[in-house]
């Protein structure tokens, strides 16, 4: 017997955007603001996952805000969220018992973070969703999209969303709703990293048909209320070596908001090697320096969450466009990871897109055009000259390790800084889930139990998320093969899954009948790491309803 063929409602935009992120909210205002200088008409809509804006959105975070005076010059007088300056910049490496500083006047310029800003990345989006819509920008939180539209031709012609109120055996129940299409003459792809549809279109179109592999790093994040006297505003603290061993990348990240707040957090590199490795329990470890624990001490932990890193670079980014679409923010990725920023880069990728679309739109484009014209913009715009002057930066730790690789690193940018770069551009080699070695190869790690004071369990943290997911529907994390976790990756890599994973999702639970593996799905906290590093590339990440996922409330 066929399918059922449901009849979908459907909305018509002139652009459609998928993502409530920077890169997303700056593309739809700047929209907005063309058509309003040229005194035309525009329709947008964003599509957001997340139960709000801002819920699914996570990072360090401090923010260069070179995009946002050009999106919004008057930014200030409209009341933007940067009220943190920063007022004292620290590189620190670490060993298990000391620590040394690094003399600023040794890293080059694009180190520094002065005129940067201590901010929470989700309540500045949650602003530019204000400003977005007061232009007349329409926003739907709530609304996953799960899958690409496409016209006879294969152009992209908008997105669909989830249907909602499906079972967990694939039923329809009571509360079933269809999914909606929204159909757009362009699309513009702003998930995230590792978005499911940008993962999808790359695919689909070859789009990375001659780029490297792509990176990809996991950064785990706490946020503190201290001691008025363990707090100093404006304050940004940098350090790479201890806990991670030296062939190991990542490093932490001390900042001082206001209201006597901290944001702490780690970054772990994920092309480490030994399966044995849990980056949640490395960042625990970091918090108990004595370097890192007196800020914390007498504090009180207050949210937790964990989200992927673009990492790659230049040598990574895919192709950007395909017929009737674009992929802006870190669906393309364009972090620079010595900075540990990529928030301006994704505003200005979705800003240069929208003038693009813009154009075409104007100039009486029907829609569904590959608009070439933003590649190139891109390429003659100022973020490729922020990821060019740090290019060889991560390939290098990647080859060398944290202390000699950094080292050399520095030593390329600064070089480009002063205009004699080396002539080459190192590849990355080979993607992260290929780096593992085999369990036999590599020493397990004992990692000390939580105190419950500085140190946490992930069960503990991931309700400090908020997270929740409708319990009676499909299991969004797909396995290719269910057979692979037990028979192959348990024996080769001691199952990865259940020390990767920074939310408890993944487990080996041992039975009268043997090992299984076990998905507990509702503590996803949407960080995309197990599609990135499951070492025989099994776990497919997909949305699942909408709404669902962590509600971090200032991350």
């Amino acid at each position: 017997m066929a399918a059922e063929t449901v009849e979908r409602e459907f909305m018509e935009y002139d652009v459609v955007i998928v993502g409530g992120g920077p890169a997303g909210l700056s593309a739809a205002i700047r929209l907005k603001q063309a058509a309003a200088e040229q005194g035309q008409e525009i329709s947008v809509c964003v599509l957001e996952k997340g139960s709000e804006i801002g819920a699914h959105i996570l990072s360090g975070a401090v923010i260069d805000p070179i995009a946002l005076d050009e999106l919004i010059p008057d930014w200030k007088d409209q009341g933007a969220p940067l009220n943190t300056p920063v007022v004292k910049d620290r590189f620190i490496f670490l060993n298990e018992h000391a620590h040394f500083t690094v003399p600023h006047v040794l890293l080059p310029p694009l180190m520094g973070n002065h005129g940067n800003y201590v901010i929470s990345l989700g309540n500045f989006c949650r602003w530019l969703a204000g400003q977005a819509e007061a232009l007349g920008v329409e926003i739907y939180p709530g609304f996953a999209a799960a899958e690409v539209l496409y016209d006879d031709k294969g152009a992209v012609t908008g997105v669909a969303t989830g249907d909602m109120g499906i079972g967990k055996n694939g039923e329809r129940k009571d509360s079933w709703q269809p999914g909606m299409e929204l159909r757009g003459k362009y699309t513009l792809i702003a998930e995230g990293v590792r978005g499911s549809l940008a993962k999808q279109l790359i695919r689909r179109f070859d789009l990375d048909k001659t780029s490297e592999p792509g990176k990809f790093g996991i950064g785990i994040k706490e946020l503190w209320e201290v001691k008025p006297e363990n707090h100093q505003p404006g304050l940004v603290e940098h350090t790479v070596g201890w806990p991670l061993d030296m062939g190991s990348g990542g490093g932490g990240f001390i900042y001082h908001l206001e209201n006597n707040q901290i944001a702490i957090g780690y970054v772990v590199h994920l092309n480490y090697k030994n399966p044995y490795l849990s980056p949640f329990d490395e960042f625990q470890r970091f918090k108990t320096h004595y370097r890192v624990r007196p800020y914390l001490e007498g504090g009180k932990r207050i949210a937790y969450g964990s989200r992927a890193i673009t990492e790659g670079g230049l040598q990574s980014i895919p192709k950007l466009t395909f017929p009737g679409g674009m992929l802006i923010g870190c669906s393309a990725g364009f972090v620079n990871v010595p900075r540990i920023k990529g928030s301006h880069n994704a505003m200005k990728s979705g800003m240069l897109a929208a003038e693009t679309v813009f154009a075409a739109l104007k100039g009486g484009s029907a829609g569904q055009e590959e608009l070439v014209a933003y590649e190139a913009a891109v390429k003659v715009s100022w973020i490729h000259k922020d990821l060019n002057r740090v290019r060889n930066a991560k390939p290098f730790m990647s080859r060398y390790g944290q202390f000699f690789g950094a080292a050399l690193g520095v030593a390329d940018m600064w070089m480009r800084t002063l205009g004699i770069g080396l002539p080459f551009t190192l590849s990355h080699g080979k993607a992260d889930f290929a780096s593992l070695k085999p369990a036999a190869e590599c020493q397990p790690i004992v990692y000390p139990k939580p105190d419950g004071v500085i140190s946490f369990d992930k069960l503990s943290s991931v309700f400090l998320s908020n997270t929740n997911h409708e319990e009676d529907q499909p299991v969004h994390l797909q396995l290719s093969d269910p057979s692979i976790p037990i028979a192959k990756n348990l024996p080769v890599w001691a199952e990865p899954a259940q020390r990767y994973c920074p939310a408890g999702v993944y487990e080996v639970v041992q039975g009268d009948s043997g090992p299984r593996f076990q998905i507990n799905a509702q503590n996803c906290v949407h960080c995309k790491t197990c599609d990135i590093k499951d070492p025989s590339q099994n776990i497919n990440w997909t949305v699942p309803e909408g709404g669902g996922g962590p509600n971090y409330p200032n991350m």
